[in-house]
């Protein structure tokens, strides 16, 4: 199964996002919606339906708010989409074990920030927020630094992390029905632990920084 349809969600998003010029022409074709058939004028027009969460009723969806910056304790990576989620644990998992070793305690959930993704993979940032940079920080592939801030969007996603692409889809409608346009980062933050829950029981947050 190729990128696109098995992974290409955040793709999706990221055509939505103006984010594409990260995205090679290919992918970009992929990442675009279908256009409707237009050549059958005897079917008679109906409204579209209002785009609403996966979960409507359950969760506020594209609820605005203001993220403001903290520091973070991340490893930069890159990840192919067929392992995406295998990828972003393990890297969790090495930023905690770094963290545990210095006594450093996260403030907040796991978050992933999205730097830029093509159609086979995705450069990203994975750690945990602090309340204060370490007097003695981390070296190496672990460092220190500033989570995004600024004007953004909440949507929320409940279970696994292969499933997301009806959410990123829902993401990606609401997006272009309001006409807004978005900064060139993507983050998702893991509101239950996605090193210790049941894949079909994460709760995450997709928050889209917009301009």
């Amino acid at each position: 199964m190729s990128c696109a349809r098995k992974m290409g969600f955040v793709a999706a998003v990221a055509a939505a996002l103006s984010f594409t010029a990260c995205l090679p022409a290919a992918a970009q074709d992929q990442a675009a919606p279908a256009k409707p058939n237009t050549a059958q004028t005897d079917a008679p027009k109906t409204e579209a339906p209002k785009t609403t969460s996966p979960k409507a009723g359950a969760d506020p969806f594209g609820e605005e708010l203001t993220l403001t910056a903290r520091p973070m304790v991340f490893i930069k990576g890159t990840a192919m989409w067929d392992s995406a989620f295998e990828t972003l644990t393990q890297s969790f998992k090495t930023v905690t074990a770094v963290m545990q070793k210095q006594g450093i305690k996260a403030a907040g959930p796991a978050m992933t920030i999205y730097l830029a993704t093509d159609d086979t993979g995705f450069t990203f940032e994975a750690g945990y927020p602090i309340a204060e940079e370490p007097k003695d920080p981390p070296k190496g592939d672990i460092t220190v630094g500033m989570s995004p801030e600024g004007r953004a969007l909440k949507f929320v996603h409940r279970g696994s992390y292969d499933a997301m692409e009806s959410t990123y889809d829902a993401i990606t409608n609401f997006i272009e029905e309001k006409q807004l346009e978005a900064r060139d980062q993507l983050i998702e933050q893991y509101v239950t632990d996605p090193l210790n829950t049941p894949d079909d029981k994460l709760v995450i947050e997709v928050l889209v920084l917009v301009k």
